[in-house]
This record gives C-alpha cells, sequence and structure tokens, in this order.
C-alpha cells in the first residue's frame, strides 16, 4: 500500500468523511471546463452553502463532493480542513495542489462548482417576480432588476435602495433609475454583493 493510500484511509476516518462520489472520467492536466459547463468563472469567491466537486488527475479514489461548512471551511481526504469563503476557486485548487504535494507527486486538481447555494441577492418590492436570486458571476443593479422581470408600473424607479450589511452595520446606497438608463451617474450601478436587498418602493 502506497504512503498516500495509507495515509487517505486515516484521513477518512478522523473526518469521518462520506465515500467519495466518482466524478467519472480521469481529468486531464489543466482541464477547467466544469466550470465553464456551469457558467461559475475561477474568479467565483465561494460562501457557505456551496458545493463543489474536487478531483486529481489519475486519482480515482480522491474525486469527492465538498460543502463549504457554516464556518467557511471545507474538508478535503489528506489535506484536512481548507478556508474556503472567500476565496475564488483557483485560490482553493491552488492550495490543495500545495498540500497534496507530501502525497502526490506533482498533483494536478481540478475544482469546480456544483451548487451555488451561498451567493445570493434579494430584490423585493414593486417588480414582477421579487425573490431571492443566486449568482455565479458579478451582478449589478440593473441586471438583478431585470433578473426580477423589471417594475411594475407604480414603482418609483428613482427611489430605489440597495442595503447592504457590512461589519454588522447596515448600509442604504440609493439608486435613481432615470440616470442609469439615460447615462447620467453611471457609478450608481453598482456590482451586488451577497447578501445585498435591492428594494423597488
Amino acid at each position: 500500500m502506497t504512503r498516500w493510500r495509507a495515509a487517505l484511509g486515516i484521513s477518512l476516518c478522523l473526518l469521518a468523511a462520506a465515500p467519495p462520489a466518482a466524478v467519472g472520467a480521469d481529468h486531464a492536466p489543466g482541464d477547467r471546463q466544469d466550470n465553464k459547463k456551469t457558467g461559475v468563472s475561477l474568479d467565483y469567491r465561494l460562501q457557505p452553502g456551496d458545493v463543489v466537486t474536487i478531483s486529481v488527475w489519475k486519482e480515482k479514489d480522491l474525486d469527492t463532493e465538498a460543502l463549504v461548512r457554516p464556518d467557511g471551511g471545507l474538508s478535503f481526504p489528506l489535506v484536512g480542513d481548507v478556508d474556503a469563503a472567500g476565496r475564488t476557486i483557483e485560490d482553493v485548487r491552488t492550495i490543495l495542489a500545495q498540500r497534496l504535494k507530501p502525497y502526490i507527486p506533482d498533483p494536478v486538481v481540478t475544482v469546480a462548482v456544483k451548487l451555488i447555494g451561498g451567493n445570493h441577492i434579494y430584490v423585493i418590492g414593486r417588480v414582477n417576480k421579487p425573490g431571492d436570486y443566486p449568482f455565479s458571476t458579478p451582478v449589478d443593479v440593473m441586471q438583478a432588476l431585470s433578473m426580477a422581470g423589471g417594475a411594475t408600473p407604480f414603482a418609483s424607479l428613482n427611489d430605489i435602495v440597495i442595503l447592504r450589511r457590512q461589519n454588522g452595520q447596515e448600509r442604504m446606497l440609493r439608486f435613481r433609475y432615470e440616470d442609469v438608463i439615460h447615462g447620467r451617474s453611471l457609478a450608481q450601478n453598482v456590482v451586488l454583493e451577497s447578501g445585498d436587498t435591492v428594494v423597488v418602493p
């Protein structure tokens, strides 16, 4: 039994991890197509609730899925816990590859988002489809309004606000639709952060 396979058995017992789910065919070196298929860019920042698939080229025993836990960590055999929340997919891939080197020479690691459970924005008020919207690529205010089906006829489009919680405090950003639609004050059309609420009165 090779050293890494022995360590894998010990790691699985210590972590009480679920049996790894096979991803399928071996991934070729440098393969990053999985994220393209799901429309997730490599600079997407993981959040608690996201599920990722992790595979190591030619090491099918290490193909598995991992949940980003509420504490921001995820677990992977041989590696243990990785602080994943707030890191990009590429950051996590690099960390895993570095930590696997004592067991596997030059490991080629692929990380792909399977389920987006962490990054959400909310659009409420006088829009046609108010609700909770997950996102995997940057979304600005105008795009969020489009996702919500646009405003209803009686919406006050120049009184839209974005509620954002930072460091335990809530900020309010104002948005005047008429300015932005006519190319004025475009800085109002901010890129939304996970947890932001767009309120259309």
